[in-house]
C-alpha cells in the first residue's frame, strides 16, 4: 500500500488478484474467477474530486493531456484556429503555467503548442467547469499577455455555449482584425468532437482510441463538472406564460435571458445532431441576425409580437436545410424542410415521387404542395396522401412546384431536462433529431436529366438526308 491506501490489485500465488482474494489449492475455486464486482482501473478517475477548483484542475489536465496524445482530436479542435494540420505535427500541452513577470505576470490554466517544421502555434488556455462563468477582466489580461509573448490565441473553455466565431463574454478587447484572437470552446463542443471521432470517423491507433474513450467517459460523468445544456433559466416559466397570454413587453423581466437561452439551445441542438450523424451541423442566420447581439434582440421582438422564433440548420449533402420554429404563444414546435418537385412528371406523378421519398415516415407528418409562384399551399397529412394522392392536388389540380414537409409537436413546459415535467431542451432536440432521421436523411433532391448528345451515325444520316434534299431541289 502507498500512503495508507490499498493497491487496486496485488500479486497472489495464483497471479493477479484483487486485494481481498486469497490463494487456494489447485482445483479449488478462486475469488479471481468472480470479478463481477471489480472496478476497472481508469486512466482519468472521477473518485475523490473535492470542490470546484479541483474539478477545473482535473478537467484541464485530462483534456490537455489527451489533446497532446490523440492527434485526430487535436487536429479537429486546433486546425480551425490556425494550428498546423500536419498529421505528424507535435502537440505539447502544459498546466499551471506562469506567463510574464512582475505585475504583468498571469497564470492561465494551461498552454498548448503545436509545431511542425519551422511553424509554431501557441495558445493560452483558461478553463471553467460547473456553473462557474468566464471573467471578462481575466480574459483581457490573458489576451494582453499573449500579445506581449507573441502567442497566437487565447482559448477559453466553459459550459457556456456560443455559436462558432462568437464568445459568451461581452466586452472583450480583441477585435476582428487583432493578430491574437480569443476563441471559445464549450465543453459540449469538445465532447461532441470526441464522440464524433469515436463513433463515426474513428481513430486508427488503438491506444489513442482507448485514451480518447477514457476522456469521453470522464467528461460524461456528473462529477467532472461538465454540464449539458439543460436549463432554460429562472425566468423561463414567467416568460412562457406571459407569451401565451400575449402580455410580454420590452420591460418584462427576464426576456433577454430567455432569448439568449434559446440562442444557446439552437447551437447545443446542432452539436447534438452533429454527434448523431458524424457531420458538421451549422445554425445559419441571415442579414443582421448573423451577429449574436442583434439576433437576440430580434428574438425578444418576435416573442413580444407573438410570432415563432425560427432557426435554420444546414447539414452537408441533404436535400434542404431544416427550419425550426418555437411558437411560445401557440405552445408549439415545428421542424420542416423544403424540396423542389420534379419537372418531368405530371401532377399526380410529382405527388407519388414525394410519397415514395418519405418512405416509412410518421403518417402525421404534413406535406404542403406549392404551385409555381403560389403563396398558399395545398396541405394534407402523409397518411391521407398515401391513401389518395388527389387530396394534395387541390381544386385547381395544379402541378406542385415545391414541397414543404413539416412535423409538429407540442412545446414541453418544463424549465430543466430530466425533471418531472419534460423540458423545452429535451423536446426541441428530440424533434430535430427525429425529423432528420425519419424525413430529411431519406430525401434525394430531384435534378433534371442531362442533355442528350445525338449519336454520330444519326448525325451523319441527318446530314446526308439534308444534302440529298438540297441536290433534289437543285435538279
Amino acid at each position: 500500500p502507498l500512503a495508507g491506501q490499498p493497491l487496486a490489485f496485488g500479486i497472489g500465488s495464483q497471479g493477479w488478484c484483487a486485494p481481498s482474494c486469497t490463494s487456494t489449492a489447485p482445483g479449488r475455486s478462486n475469488a479471481v474467477s468472480d470479478k463481477s464486482s471489480w472496478k476497472t482501473a481508469r486512466l482519468i478517475p472521477v473518485v475523490g474530486i473535492k470542490g470546484d477548483r479541483e474539478k477545473e484542475q482535473r478537467a484541464t489536465s485530462a483534456f490537455l493531456a489527451v489533446l497532446s496524445i490523440v492527434r485526430p482530436f487535436s487536429h479537429d479542435l486546433l486546425t480551425k484556429m490556425g494550428a498546423s494540420s500536419a498529421a505528424k505535427a507535435t502537440v505539447e500541452t502544459f498546466t499551471e503555467v506562469k506567463i510574464g513577470s512582475g505585475e504583468q505576470s498571469v497564470r492561465p490554466d494551461g498552454v498548448v503548442r503545436v509545431t511542425f517544421g519551422s511553424k509554431s502555434f501557441t495558445a493560452l488556455v483558461e478553463v471553467k467547469t460547473g456553473d462557474n462563468k468566464l471573467d471578462k477582466d481575466q480574459i483581457n489580461r490573458y489576451w494582453q499577455s499573449a500579445r506581449r509573448a507573441g502567442y497566437n490565441r487565447v482559448i477559453t473553455i466553459s459550459n457556456e455555449i456560443a455559436p462558432p466565431g462568437a464568445h459568451p463574454v461581452a466586452g472583450l478587447r480583441a477585435q476582428r482584425n487583432s493578430p491574437v484572437q480569443i476563441i471559445h470552446l464549450s465543453w459540449v463542443r469538445i465532447l461532441s468532437v470526441a464522440l464524433r471521432l469515436k463513433n463515426h470517423t474513428g481513430v486508427d491507433d488503438p491506444e489513442q482510441a482507448w485514451i480518447l474513450d477514457e476522456l469521453i467517459r470522464y467528461l460524461q460523468h456528473t462529477a467532472s463538472g461538465v454540464l449539458p445544456f439543460a436549463d432554460m433559466g429562472g425566468s423561463w416559466r414567467a416568460i412562457r406564460d406571459s407569451a401565451r397570454a400575449g402580455t410580454l413587453t420590452r420591460q418584462t423581466s427576464g426576456l433577454p435571458e430567455v432569448a439568449r437561452k434559446i440562442d444557446e439551445m439552437h447551437e447545443f441542438s446542432a452539436l447534438r445532431l452533429s454527434t448523431e450523424i458524424g457531420e458538421d451541423v451549422i445554425v445559419k442566420f441571415s442579414g443582421a441576425t448573423r451577429e449574436q447581439t442583434p439576433r437576440i434582440e430580434s428574438f425578444q421582438k418576435t416573442m413580444i409580437d407573438g410570432g415563432p422564433i425560427g432557426a435554420r440548420f444546414s447539414i452537408p449533402n441533404t436535400a434542404g436545410d431544416i427550419l425550426t420554429e418555437i411558437d411560445l404563444r401557440a405552445q408549439q414546435l415545428t421542424a420542416s424542410v423544403e424540396v423542389r418537385a420534379p419537372d418531368d412528371r405530371a401532377a399526380r406523378g410529382r405527388i407519388s415521387w414525394i410519397v415514395r421519398q418519405l418512405g416509412d415516415a410518421d403518417g402525421q407528418v404534413i406535406v404542403e404542395a406549392f404551385a409555381k409562384n403560389a403563396r398558399i399551399p395545398v396541405a394534407a397529412r402523409l397518411d391521407d396522401i398515401r391513401v389518395d394522392r388527389s387530396v394534395l392536388l387541390g381544386a385547381q389540380r395544379a402541378k406542385a412546384h415545391r414541397f414543404v414537409i413539416k412535423s409538429l409537436g407540442a412545446m414541453p413546459q418544463g424549465r430543466k431536462s430530466g425533471s418531472r415535467t419534460p423540458g423545452l431542451v429535451d423536446g426541441y432536440v428530440k424533434l430535430l433529431v427525429e425529423f432528420y432521421e425519419s424525413v430529411v436523411q431519406n430525401l434525394t433532391p430531384w435534378q433534371p436529366p442531362p442533355p442528350k448528345r445525338k449519336s454520330e451515325a444519326k448525325t451523319q444520316e441527318a446530314d446526308t438526308t439534308a444534302e440529298n434534299s438540297v441536290l433534289s431541289s437543285a435538279g
